[in-house]
């Protein structure tokens, strides 16, 4: 999984990505990006363009059964960045076949001590 995330988001190589680690059907739930291999490619292909630097820096990795959850850093030109969970599930060979994801914008300011990671 952090293999992917590094090819895809990172190295701005998202057909690659997909090519080597989708399965045979790939189910997308953010609402943004179409389902389907070809929904994924052009997202991250625009994202890749209009978005240049972009980076992703995992953090944690967690699994269970046929799901990976991964806790990131997603840091974004222009003081955009975002903790992010995306998980996965694999089919039975290991391929990515479904993903789901969720953004929160870092603050500037927080009301307590710890960091968010």
């Amino acid at each position: 999984m952090i293999a992917f995330h590094e090819l895809m988001f990172n190295d701005c190589r998202p057909r690659e990505a997909i090519e080597q680690y989708a399965g045979a059907d790939y189910i997308q739930h953010n609402p943004h990006v179409a389902s389907g291999k070809d929904g994924f490619i052009i997202d991250f292909e625009r994202m890749a363009h209009e978005w240049p630097g972009k980076r992703v820096e995992v953090r944690r990795v967690f699994a269970e059964g046929d799901l990976i959850v991964l806790h990131c850093l997603q840091h974004w030109p222009g003081n955009f960045d975002y903790a992010a969970i995306d998980i996965v599930r694999l089919d039975a060979d290991g391929s990515i076949v479904e993903h789901w994801d969720v953004l929160q914008a870092l603050p500037e300011t927080s009301a307590k001590a710890n960091a968010m990671f």
